[in-house]
């Protein structure tokens, strides 16, 4: 699953952070880890930084490659990847905004937008301060596209590797499916439509997965999709969320704007989005 991880950079607490999650996964998978780090006219403190990592690498017994590069950090990030063959980037997200409120930095955005391997999204601070040395519980959502179904695998293995519970979870957004105004006037019926839809979405993706050795919880839940994943990751203290960037709409080349996005601005835990190669 993961035979190579690229661990980036800037030297600020968040991304170490990361790292230290990008290292644990490293152990845990027995893999190659490159880190590099896009330096501005600074090239010694870029050199300290990776030895930074260097150093945080050694003492979980993990050996690395460190890489200085320059240019624009999205793009020479998404390249060096390219390069060589990641299976998954590594980055920190940064900045606050209001209580729940985390916004992106730009450059995690742009590497969103620009990966062909996942992408783990790791915030500077989160439940009981954990690095990523144990997951208890692993939730993969679903809106039953193709695409969605693409993370399944990703929640699957960690959650095997890590002796974890695997939560699939599927959001029926009343409003999103009749239109904001129809939604107060669809009957039970309908919803219960919407709800056996869901219910489907989250089968047919369990279905997939060789689930056989996996300790397997399923839920349907109404409510606004990003509202009802916050939600459900705090009432189940769930330590890492696997989605696609993509479900029936369209990330690429967009500001982050959907699910995933809302996601990853609210919710205080790492999160795994796969991308579209």
């Amino acid at each position: 699953m993961f035979d190579r991880i690229l661990i980036a950079t800037d030297g600020s607490d968040c991304a170490r952070r990361a790292a230290k999650y990008g290292l644990e996964l490293a152990a845990r998978y027995d893999a190659g880890v490159d880190v590099v780090s896009v330096y501005h006219g600074d090239e010694a403190q870029g050199r300290v930084t990776l030895d930074d990592i260097a150093d945080l690498a050694a003492d979980v017994g993990v050996a690395v490659d460190t890489d200085l590069l320059s240019g624009k950090p999205a793009t020479s990030i998404a390249g060096y990847a390219a390069d060589t063959d990641a299976d998954l980037i590594v980055v920190g997200r940064r900045g606050r905004s209001g209580v729940r409120e985390r916004l992106l930095g730009s450059i995690t955005e742009r590497v969103l937008r620009r990966s062909g391997p996942p992408v783990l999204t790791v915030p500077g601070n989160g439940v009981d301060a954990a690095t990523g040395t144990a997951y208890d519980d692993v939730l993969v959502t679903t809106d039953g596209s193709d695409l969605a179904a693409e993370a399944g695998p990703y929640a699957a293995d960690i959650a095997r590797r890590f002796g974890a519970v695997l939560h699939v979870l599927n959001a029926v957004d009343v409003q999103a499916e009749a239109g904001v105004f129809d939604a107060g006037g669809v009957d039970s019926e309908y919803i219960e439509r919407l709800e056996t839809k869901g219910q489907q979405a989250v089968d047919d993706l369990v279905a997939t997965l060789d689930s056989t050795d996996l300790d397997v919880s399923e839920a349907v839940v109404r409510g606004y999709a990003p509202d009802v994943i916050g939600d459900y990751v705090d009432e189940n203290d769930v330590d890492l969320v696997v989605m696609s960037s993509e479900g029936q709409s369209n990330l690429t080349g967009q500001q982050l704007g959907t699910v995933a996005g809302r996601v990853l601005r609210t919710v205080d835990r790492p999160v795994l989005v796969t991308t579209e190669d």
